[in-house]
């Protein structure tokens, strides 16, 4: 989950400003934490409480504003009806990797990811894309090869993983739609060598880069066992108190 959470913190001033490089800066002085991290956390906050994601949502919503969430997810998070709106955009994918962490079989995974997603994002790509990203991950930290995981996404969701992210890059646009930000994410995985790597290539394709790296950060810390010190120690003194609390409860418990 910390690698999310890196990915998405180190991928936040380029969101606005893409670098289709690998070469910059990992930590810069206004890097920050977005409505990724915030979402993330709240959603491992339930899992380790129980207490609905639902209503957890709203709650961390309100107590951390203006952190970048999209506008459908504001307007649902204000409303009283509080219904899924329909969305087939990549916010569930960003926020779902404790479920990969969290869940020992993979079916299991599946359907919690389902039912998380669904509180806001029940369209079939939505779902896709939480389903997708939580997928990699538990199949990442349950000692599957890259060439395993890249077959399961490609056969189970349909996702074209055959390009390489320098083939991508060159032609790469913002989207916040899930099946243009989740395969990206997946890809950059693929291709990396170690965690830093992997953040630097996602974040290398432009785009909703801050989305980009935390999928492909939750993955690549599954896969890789770990997120380097330094880049942990980072990422705490950036988050505030409770943020970090929760994340390390949850760090302690599930990952590795």
């Amino acid at each position: 989950m910390i690698g999310a959470i890196a990915g998405d913190i180190i991928g936040s001033i380029y969101e606005w400003h893409n670098i289709k490089s690998k070469d910059f800066t990992l930590f810069s002085a206004d890097c920050f934490f977005t409505d990724d991290t915030v979402l993330t956390v709240a959603l491992a906050d339930s899992i380790l409480t129980g207490m609905s994601y639902q209503d957890n949502l709203m709650l961390y919503y309100h107590a951390y504003p203006g952190r970048g969430y999209g506008s459908s997810f504001c307007r649902w998070a204000e409303s009283r009806s509080a219904g899924p709106y329909n969305s087939w955009g990549n916010g569930a994918a960003m926020r779902i990797s404790p479920v990969g962490f969290a869940y020992d079989d993979i079916e299991l995974v599946m359907k919690k990811a389902e039912e998380f997603t669904a509180i806001t994002h029940n369209h079939p790509e939505g779902i896709k894309g939480g389903q997708s990203t939580a997928a990699a991950i538990f199949l990442a930290r349950t000692g599957h090869t890259k060439e395993e995981i890249k077959e399961f996404i490609q056969n189970t969701f349909k996702y074209d993983l055959s390009r390489h992210v320098d083939e991508i890059r060159p032609t790469y646009k913002f989207s916040e739609s899930s099946q243009e930000t989740v395969p990206q994410a997946i890809r950059a995985f693929l291709d990396s060598t170690n965690f830093e790597d992997a953040i630097r290539t996602s974040i290398s394709l432009g785009g909703d880069s801050d989305t980009l790296a935390c999928i492909t950060g939750g993955i690549a810390q599954a896969f890789y066992g770990s997120v380097p010190v330094e880049i942990k120690k980072k990422v705490y003194s950036i988050l505030d108190d409770k943020l970090g609390q929760i994340t390390k409860l949850f760090m302690d418990r599930y990952s590795k």
